[in-house]
């Protein structure tokens, strides 16, 4: 390749760049991060320890963000530079030079993919063991390790908002408030019924069973997003907790049950010691699940927020996990698989989600 070649690739390739800086709101972004610096700088931002982590953390991945993008902008132009020099020597190092930027602007190029409307938000995941028995709850309890796995490789914060266990082994559902940079535009890929097939681990005869368990993901909205809840509408329950918080949770009155009397939806809470952060959790649950349920009634967004509302059982699975009699694990919206189900099941799900998400722009 010719150093005028060079030349051309890495103008596209800045051309590129630029583009897709645009279409990201790069300096829209820069714009909201100076706000959040000035807010950050002000006497007492840290009074509200919850909030100021929450807007800490956006400030954190704003500048991550814009520095990925500013650096390799940088690099690109100065490469672009050193092939309009017309120094032929220097082709053999910029083709390698070229390759490496072409590599490292598609892994960012990935970020378009979040430009729905919620993509940015945290978002609310909910497991519940369908079809199966306690092989059922064993499954959901392996697919909460393999999401939690994830979340920890992202350095996303997880709390377990409310939990029911099996009698014998695994979770009956499961709950978790999960907080970071593009969540719901993660994990919305997720949302569905899971099915695994393998040899039974409680039965005697060692058979081979099939087990469903449903995933649910919810955008979490902010107080001003979408969502009016006047308070006539809404019954709140207090009582004891069990289970996470420690002792002091069994002890006071800190769990929390809403109840939105006109749609009958319920939320539990019971993550935190104090009923004050309870109510809080449980209330952006609630807006979610309105949200949820409003979307439903017009028919309109449905399928981005949830999909189709299924039954965890044979046949509307979204994905298999297969261990026996051979190891796979199939996305049956993308057709994509792998045999690496150890890998999968150990939260190495970014494969998935990213075949997913490009199907939904074509």
């Amino acid at each position: 390749m010719s150093i005028q070649d060079l030349s051309q690739q890495f103008k596209e390739l800045k051309n590129k760049i630029a583009e897709t800086m645009k279409l990201l709101k790069i300096d829209d972004k820069k714009t909201e991060l100076k706000v959040l610096d000035m807010e950050m700088s002000e006497q007492g931002f840290w009074d509200n320890q919850d909030e100021a982590r929450e807007v800490s953390q956006r400030a954190s991945d704003l500048r991550e963000e814009i520095e990925r993008w500013s650096k390799i902008k940088k690099e690109t132009e100065e490469l672009l530079g050193l092939a309009e020099s017309g120094d032929e020597e220097l082709s053999e190092q910029l083709k390698k030079e070229l390759k490496d930027k072409e590599k490292e602007f598609e892994k960012l190029e990935f970020f378009v993919l979040f430009s729905g409307k919620y993509d940015k938000n945290n978002a609310i995941m909910s497991i519940h063991a369908g079809a199966g028995g306690v092989d059922a709850q064993d499954w959901s309890e392996m697919l909460l390790r393999m999401y939690l796995r994830f979340c920890e490789k992202k350095n996303w914060k997880v709390d377990i908002v409310d939990e029911s266990k099996g009698q014998e082994a695994g979770i009956k559902s499961i709950t978790l408030h999960i907080k970071g940079q593009n969540v719901f535009g993660f994990l919305k890929s997720e949302n569905g019924v899971h099915r695994l097939v393998r040899i039974s681990p409680f039965d005697a005869e060692a058979m081979r069973h099939t087990s469903f368990s449903l995933v649910d993901i919810l955008p979490e909205l902010g107080d001003t997003q979408e969502i009016e809840i006047k308070d006539d509408d809404l019954r709140v329950e207090t009582f004891k907790a069990s289970g996470h918080g420690g002792q002091g949770v069994n002890t006071t009155d800190s769990a929390v049950r809403i109840v939105h009397i006109p749609t009958d939806i319920k939320v539990v809470c019971r993550n935190e010691r104090s009923q004050l952060q309870n109510k809080e959790t449980a209330m952006k649950i609630l807006r979610a699940k309105l949200l949820e349920y409003e979307e439903e009634k017009k028919d309109k967004e449905k399928k981005e927020l949830r999909g189709e509302v299924q039954k965890a059982e044979w046949g509307s699975q979204i994905r298999s996990y297969v261990l026996h009699p051979y190891k796979m694990v199939k996305d049956h919206r993308t057709n994509f698989e792998t045999q690496e189900t150890e890998k999968v099941l150990d939260g190495e799900v970014d494969e998935f989600i990213e075949e997913y998400l490009k199907s939904l722009k074509k």
